[in-house]
């Protein structure tokens, strides 16, 4: 009996654990909490999204002005709990690092955050392109100014619990990518501005979500000093973190990977141009560096102008400033030593161009697909057996598509929202809007919404696009 009963016990602990991972792996089907909907920042949703492409075309269609640019994208909550009453809400951080909750169905604002500095950033280059996450428990979101700061913030009004900054100068240390958040912790990167002035280096930040304490700090060069450290008493500069998608991470795990940009590699401390796999501690565990790097650190072409992509298994993809995707085995760049020279096969981006963007990984009856745009094309690749198989391509300029209830959404930074067949390539749609920068859409309960605008511009007003099956709730 009591045999019986350990089993019994051990049985529904394992199940437990299951379902903890399970939980922490998809998000609830009616919410996207994060860029690229889950943490892998696969950008394909399992769910039934409404749209079709029979009604795709004749989706009402209209646009919010919001009290500033986004340029990246939105989260949403369906039924958020906000000043005592519900409503599907769309949140959102501005350039300037306002933060605003957006009802999706009427387009009015629920409330607004303005970061104390707010004004002495409004207008200047100093700003942020990243994303806010939601919070599990879907009380609290987490968002970025350009102060180098992270603030939690109450769903339920917008009120800051905490800040906390991530870096020591941050007029030359740039938050540009999304927040994550795994089992407690909120994960950002930091990069630098355009035009690479340094004093500056990218670095890996690990916060308690409950507290807002800075628990571990990884530098991608000095990397043996583990906190924040002034620019300048590093000898080594740039190697920026500033993937679209930011920090891709293992939801089985907990294990962080991310990519860096130009700068000094020495395979010890410095880590420019370089994947990097880091344990839930922020501990080096894993790297890749092409053997031609000193060969693209002078040419500017960063390694890590993308985010790295999990395929799944033992697999990852890394896109490049070069033009070129890198498919790489996670136990093949395994430990400290430094791995050089260990891809298992290397492809063109779409159309040979420097890829900015997040591609999309579909599973879909079987077959695991990519989905990647660059400035002058948009592709479709079959991943089997340890290789690609590129399936389709045209010569649509293309920022980080979107897969969703079996249609492929690419939008254009020139305008315009494509939609496609994602097996054949064929288009479907082109919903109109505005340019933007490096903007992309989410689709979700019904409803697509995607911001306008370009960082670059300066300006403190911007639009959302929002199209929906129908105009009423």
């Amino acid at each position: 009996m009591t045999g019986s009963r350990s089993f019994l016990l051990i049985l529904v602990a394992s199940a437990v654990a299951i379902a903890a991972q399970q939980q922490d792996r998809k998000p609830a089907s009616n919410d996207w909490p994060q860029f690229g909907w889950d943490l892998d920042s696969s950008s394909a949703p399992s769910s039934s999204t409404g749209i079709t492409a029979a009604n795709v075309s004749s989706l009402s269609h209209r646009q919010i002005k919001i009290d500033g640019t986004v340029d990246a994208t939105v989260i949403y909550l369906h039924d958020a709990s906000i000043k005592g009453a519900t409503h599907n809400t769309f949140f959102l951080t501005t350039t300037y690092g306002k933060t605003i909750a957006l009802d999706a169905d009427s387009g009015n604002v629920l409330w607004e955050y303005t970061p104390k500095d707010f004004s002495s950033w409004e207008g200047t280059r100093q700003f942020t392109n990243s994303t806010p996450v939601a919070d599990p428990n879907r009380e609290y979101i987490y968002a970025a100014s350009p102060g180098g700061t992270i603030h939690k913030l109450a769903v339920s009004d917008g009120h800051q619990l905490w800040s906390t900054p991530i870096t020591l100068l941050p007029k030359r240390e740039k938050i540009t990518s999304p927040l994550k958040e795994f089992r407690g912790h909120i994960i950002a990167v930091t990069g630098g501005y355009v035009g690479d002035a340094p004093p500056y280096q990218g670095h890996v930040a690990i916060l308690d979500a409950q507290s807002g304490k800075l628990l571990h700090v990884w530098n991608s060069l000095c990397s043996d000093r583990t906190r924040l450290i002034e620019p300048s008493s590093c000898p080594a500069a740039q190697s920026a973190i500033w993937g679209r998608a930011g920090a891709a991470i293992d939801s089985a795990t907990g294990n962080i990977f991310v990519a860096t940009g130009n700068g000094p590699y020495d395979g010890k401390t410095n880590w420019g141009d370089s994947v990097l796999e880091l344990n839930s501690e922020g501990k080096l565990i894993g790297n890749y560096t092409p053997t031609n790097n000193s060969e693209l650190n002078d040419r500017d072409q960063d390694v890590g102008s993308t985010s790295p992509i999990l395929l799944g298994g033992d697999y990852l993809a890394q896109g490049g400033k070069d033009g070129l995707i890198r498919l790489l085995s996670i136990k093949g760049i395994a430990g400290t030593a430094p791995h050089k020279d260990h891809e298992l096969q290397t492809m063109p981006t779409p159309s040979g161009k420097d890829l900015f963007t997040a591609p999309a990984i579909w599973h879909h009856d079987g077959t695991t697909w990519m989905f990647a745009g660059d400035e002058n094309g948009t592709a479709g690749w079959t991943f089997a057996n340890g290789k690609f198989s590129q399936v389709w391509k045209n010569g649509n300029a293309g920022n980080s598509p979107v897969v969703a209830g079996g249609l492929l959404y690419v939008y254009s930074p020139g305008g315009g929202l494509r939609v496609y067949d994602p097996v054949k390539g064929s288009q479907i749609a082109n919903l109109e809007c505005g340019r933007g920068h490096w903007n992309s859409p989410i689709v979700i309960d019904g409803k697509i919404a995607l911001p306008e605008g370009n960082a670059n511009k300066r300006a403190t007003t911007g639009l959302l696009d929002i199209w929906s099956v129908s105009s009423s709730r």
